[in-house]
């Protein structure tokens, strides 16, 4: 299975107000495996970021001014994403800002005609119910280095939380939380089976049997009397 971890970084927070892409990055995922290809570029907005924006990300509309327009990558990056499952955190604030950006480009349809997509906070507020979930707060849970996160980056970002989805969903066969679109509709997050991961099994041999109750018989004597794990037996 393909899987592409996704993130953007933009000049606002509103792609209904003509807000627009200005960093895309991803991530290849070959059955849950880096494969070391990644897919990156800066993009000229061709308008002003805003202020919040800016101290988010730091990235300055002087160094985008030289940077390629959505419409000169939408191929390249279309055919990166094609047919894979995108793993985005937030999946809604991404998808409606590449949507905006397919249509400006020519009308190439929406993100979901191309891939499906998998929203890691659905999957997140799932598994950790009145938990924060922001990409930091499940790097901190999950034990992920962040510590070179000064600001937000989109490639940056998608390394993180491929790292933070892989630990998230390892070793459990289970019920992702994935974004489909009906016919004219916005995408929504409906449930799926996923097979379980081979989880391999040791068994203790003759020998580390024989050690362990030699231990518990030890831990019996100790306690002098039945141990509560022997009664009944």
């Amino acid at each position: 299975m393909r899987q592409v971890v996704l993130d953007t970084e933009t000049t606002g927070l509103a792609a209904d107000r003509g807000h627009r892409v200005i960093e895309i990055g991803c991530v290849e995922l070959r059955e849950r495996r880096r494969t070391g290809i990644t897919f990156h570029r800066y993009l000229n907005p061709d308008r002003a970021i805003d202020a919040g924006a800016l101290e988010v990300h730091g990235i300055s509309e002087e160094f985008l001014r030289d940077k390629p327009r959505f419409r000169e990558v939408v191929d390249e990056f279309v055919d990166f994403v094609s047919g894979s499952e995108l793993v985005i955190h937030n999946a809604a604030f991404d998808l409606a800002f590449l949507d905006a950006e397919l249509a400006l480009a020519g009308g190439r349809g929406r993100m979901t005609d191309h891939a499906g997509v998998l929203d890691t906070l659905a999957l997140a507020r799932e598994r950790y119910p009145g938990q924060r979930n922001s990409l930091d707060a499940l790097c901190r849970r999950l034990g992920i280095d962040n510590q070179h996160r000064e600001m937000h980056g989109a490639l940056l970002d998608a390394s993180l939380l491929a790292d933070v989805y892989l630990a998230m969903t390892a070793g459990q066969g289970s019920l992702e939380l994935v974004a489909e679109a009906p016919a004219g509709g916005a995408p929504e997050v409906v449930a799926r089976d996923r097979p379980a991961a081979r989880v391999r099994v040791l068994r203790a041999g003759a020998g580390d049997l024989l050690l362990h109750e030699a231990r518990m018989d030890t831990i019996a004597k100790a306690c002098r009397g039945v141990p509560v794990w022997r009664r009944g037996t």
